[in-house]
């Protein structure tokens, strides 16, 4: 099975190849380097990258930078990182802002040909000029002055925003988008990869085309938002191609699908931004995003995001998905590489009346249905930490954890029942239990079997651990839910307890991923954690543990 799951657009490429249209296909990533990549990027990019793996092909990571006051090298740098830990690894890494010579040479090339325009209008009442279908007053400049203004906009002479230069196509035509777009602008700001060279620069509708007819791409694909866009990218390819030095045949063609979105979370860069800036995450890798260097954070592996895409495959119907699914994909990927461990997040503490010394169990990695073969030694000693959650002094109906006159078995070692609690100003402190004898790895000779299997850690031989319990970002499906998104964010997305785990973990290599049993998946941060302080992150809870109303 390929990459991108079979879909129009690998209906569409493979005619295209059958038929001989282009030699080799070439495909692009471009994104704006003004913010960090999330989630629903992932899906452009396996689909990019995946298409031009599954059928021999290329793909570029082309940075479409024509917007000087909002992106950045770091942004830059950020996205190539995110693409490579993604699994992809572009054939050239590119920039729209190398083109722009070339591209300033197209501009001249329409005004000579009396296809393009400078016109003074303010945005404001050319959007009003546009809405009513009407002409701007400049639009019947002599070829002459146009050529005049736009090399004086290149120069400098004009200020911010006082100046673009727009196609002339029809001002009142049935598709907004081609009433006669800008092409140019006057920016007078740093460009982070260009320099000062340049204080006019294109827009995307202008230079998207460009930059695919420049490099030879095949297949331009695009989120459904460009759906309009698309009759401005036909009308720059058809009226430059075969000119300025630029190819003839064959052109690129652009295609739509639908981006990918995903339940209790946002996408929205701006959004994103005002969490950020906002103080309300820590940052852009804070585990709660769904930005891929927060997903990567939390635990999450690529090989789980390229088949998230895969699973949900690629089609032109915008729709929601269910977290669940994502976080269900995630589980799957974990389940086979994961060794099952113990730890406890909210420790209690138990004391064995009836055994001294200590001993060390081999205790398996992984459950029989795995298939794969692995034990670790684990200690046992007089003193252990259970989980405050597995005891009760008053048990519903039906409890089958540690209770008064309930025994449970200690996940790989002994059936215990209770002796005595101790409490303190109404808190449970300490219980006192019994081994019963005979029980490791048998039941009880008495007959009378334990009601559950519960979790522990020797407390002698015990590693503190600060575990960061990672839910939904947002407690409703539809964070616009109510109006204010910000209002919908849930305060249990992050939840932190101090526990203890089992000390085997103390030898495995830090970017090992657990299961602890009956916890969830979790794994050491890469920023915070240290040998002597664990911190761990858990990357995604277990399937029955889910509880949505009470906040992840």
């Amino acid at each position: 099975m390929g990459l991108v799951p079979p879909c129009f657009i690998t209906e569409i490429v493979e005619k295209d190849l059958r038929e001989g249209k282009y030699k080799k296909l070439l495909t692009r990533f471009p994104p704006e380097p003004n913010g960090y990549l999330h989630i629903g990027h992932a899906r452009s990019i396996v689909l990019n990258f995946g298409l031009a793996l599954d059928y021999g092909g290329e793909c570029n990571l082309r940075y479409d930078d024509t917007n000087p006051e909002t992106e950045k090298e770091e942004y830059a740098r950020a996205i190539e990182e995110d693409v490579r830990w993604l699994g992809f690894t572009p054939d050239r890494v590119l920039y729209a802002s190398d083109y722009f010579e070339i591209m300033y040479r197209c501009a001249l090339e329409l005004i000579q040909e009396g296809k393009a325009y400078v016109d003074d209008l303010s945005e404001e009442e050319m959007s009003e000029l546009r809405a009513q279908g009407k002409p701007s007053p400049y639009r019947n400049r002599s070829v002459e002055e146009n050529l005049e203004l736009f090399e004086r906009m290149r120069r400098g002479e004009f200020p911010t925003g006082s100046r673009v230069l727009r196609a002339k196509i029809d001002p009142a035509h049935p598709n907004f988008k081609l009433r006669d777009p800008v092409l140019y602008r006057v920016v007078h700001a740093p460009h982070y990869h260009a320099g000062n060279r340049w204080v006019i620069y294109p827009l995307y509708d202008y230079a998207h085309p460009l930059e695919d007819l420049i490099e030879g791409v095949s297949h331009s694909l695009c989120t459904l938002e460009f759906e309009n866009n698309r009759a401005i990218y036909d009308w720059v390819i058809e009226n430059l191609k075969g000119k300025c030095g630029l190819s003839e045949s064959p052109r690129p063609y652009q295609y739509e699908f639908a981006r990918l979105d995903l339940t209790h979370t946002v996408l929205s860069k701006r959004k994103l931004i005002r969490m950020v800036e906002g103080g309300l995450v820590t940052g852009w890798d804070d585990p709660r995003l769904p930005t891929l260097r927060a997903l990567r954070r939390r635990g999450v592996r690529p090989e789980a995001i390229r088949e998230f895409v895969r699973r949900t495959g690629i089609s032109r119907h915008e729709a929601r998905i269910e977290m669940e699914l994502f976080e269900e994909v995630v589980r799957d990927d974990l389940n086979p590489i994961a060794p099952r461990v113990l730890g406890v997040l909210e420790p209690l503490r138990v004391v064995l009346t009836n055994y001294q010394g200590e001993e060390w169990l081999e205790a398996p990695y992984w459950p029989r249905d795995i298939g794969k073969e692995g034990t670790r030694p684990l200690p046992f000693s007089p003193e252990l930490f259970i989980e405050r959650s597995d005891f009760s002094l008053n048990p519903p109906k039906g409890w089958k954890r540690f209770a008064p006159g309930q025994r449970v078995r200690l996940r790989h070692a002994y059936v215990v029942e209770l002796e005595d609690v101790v409490e303190e100003n109404g808190e449970v402190k300490l219980l006192k239990a019994r081994v019963v004898p005979g029980t490791l790895g048998a039941n009880p000779l008495d007959g009378i079997k334990p009601k559950g299997v519960i979790h522990w850690v020797s407390a002698r031989h015990a590693l503190p651990a600060e575990f960061r319990l990672y839910g939904r970002l947002f407690l409703t499906e539809d964070p616009e839910e109510g109006g204010d998104f910000l209002k919908n964010l849930n305060p249990k997305a992050l939840e932190v307890k101090q526990g203890f785990m089992e000390p085997s973990v103390a030898q495995d290599p830090p970017e090992t991923r657990y299961q602890l049993e009956r916890l969830g998946y979790f794994w050491q941060d890469p920023v915070d954690s240290r040998p002597g302080r664990l911190v761990m992150n858990r990357i995604v809870p277990l399937k029955e543990g889910y509880r949505p109303q009470e906040g992840g």
